[in-house]
């Protein structure tokens, strides 16, 4: 997309839109236009938000309180900067078994912060349960939320898609991880059918929900917060930290293939250094742009000990996605091309995000 086409989405609370926007799309290409791209936040930031209602017999009425959802995130609005790369975007979210739930009409556990469901697909009889409904109350809770959220927008913050997780990620939650594993060495042929089963669905919904948001002009975006103005995808196989580069390869990387080439930027969420003992063969995807490394919490934090493996993937000619902690900064860039870096920082206060912003400007 050229520069020029670049068009402004006129957001009262990010009058620099544009320029973010050509600085994430100069990102995507592995290069640079005055500054990396920065985010400020915190994992599971949105959580931390006072309630605005109440009254619910449960926690699965509160994530299902549409109206709740939406204003929750509205009211946090005047009161964060929106500074550097960090939007101002709502998403719809049941959880990141959302797209299995849907394609099977079973039902989501609800905790304060995340969903999980139950493993559905007990045997090859069960297989017929996987299918695309329009009319299950999970898909049509998160287009009811996705056209609130439209409407309520009013050139105040940008709405996007829903966490989806298909194919691999998918079969794991319908079968159980421990099942699924065994099904591996045991009933190739079923991984393989199930697989199949928890991709079909993938490009209707994903489809379905792009035309929803180009209804109101919006770019594709979802949890990660990195927009597109063509199309964008979010591509993961978190299992694949259970399982050997042999499985990997036969059951999860052919259906990453065919995600892939269904967007114009795909940025892979790898999951941890389990995950990461696959990443030779990610990188030879033409189609994935970018990968997002989350090392993970405790010993496997402090970033400096993974900027050989951060090397590896700028060398293959991918931009890579950083979580440091505001103190890492300085030796991180002292080590590091800034070229296809993007980085998210838990930094909450205006005034230190400003100085990080122009410290990130002398970094060439």
């Amino acid at each position: 997309m050229s520069v020029t086409n670049f068009y402004d989405l006129d957001l009262e609370t990010k009058p620099d839109f544009v320029q973010c926007m050509k600085r994430i799309y100069a990102w995507y290409d592995g290069e640079i236009i005055d500054r990396v791209p920065v985010r400020f936040s915190a994992h599971n930031e949105e959580y931390d938000v006072t309630d605005i209602g109440g009254g619910w017999k449960n926690l699965r009425d509160k994530w299902f309180d549409t109206e709740y959802q939406v204003n929750r995130f509205i009211s946090a609005l005047d009161s964060h900067p929106w500074l550097g790369e960090t939007f101002p975007m709502y998403y719809p979210n049941l959880g990141p078994n959302f797209f299995a739930a849907a394609i099977t009409d079973s039902e989501l556990e609800f905790g304060e912060v995340t969903s999980w469901g139950k493993p559905q697909i007990l045997k090859e009889e069960d297989l017929e349960r996987i299918a695309f409904r329009r009319g299950n109350s999970y898909y049509q809770k998160i287009i009811e939320m996705t056209k609130y959220a439209l409407e309520r927008c009013d050139n105040r913050f940008m709405v996007g898609y829903t966490d989806m997780h298909p194919s691999l990620d998918c079969a794991d939650a319908l079968r159980g991880t421990e099942d699924l594993c065994m099904d591996m060495f045991d009933e190739e042929e079923f991984v393989t059918a199930l697989t199949e089963k928890c991709f079909q669905a993938f490009f209707p919904m994903m489809d379905e929900f792009h035309s929803l948001l180009k209804t109101k002009n919006q770019l594709s975006v979802s949890w990660m917060n990195i927009p597109s103005y063509e199309s964008m995808h979010i591509p993961s196989c978190d299992l694949g930290a259970m399982i050997s580069r042999d499985f990997f390869n036969q059951f999860s990387l052919p259906y990453i293939k065919k995600e892939v080439k269904h967007f114009r930027h795909n940025i892979f969420h790898l999951d941890g250094k389990g995950v990461a003992n696959h990443v030779d063969e990610l990188l030879k995807i033409e189609e994935i742009q970018a990968v997002q490394w989350v090392q993970g919490v405790g010993d496997d934090k402090p970033i400096m000990q993974w900027v050989d493996f951060i090397k590896k993937i700028q060398e293959a000619g991918k931009s890579i996605v950083v979580d440091l902690e505001p103190e890492g900064l300085e030796a991180f860039m002292d080590a590091m091309d800034p070229r296809g870096i993007y980085l998210c920082i838990p930094e909450k206060e205006p005034e230190q995000q400003r100085r990080i912003m122009d410290r990130l400007l002398k970094w060439k």
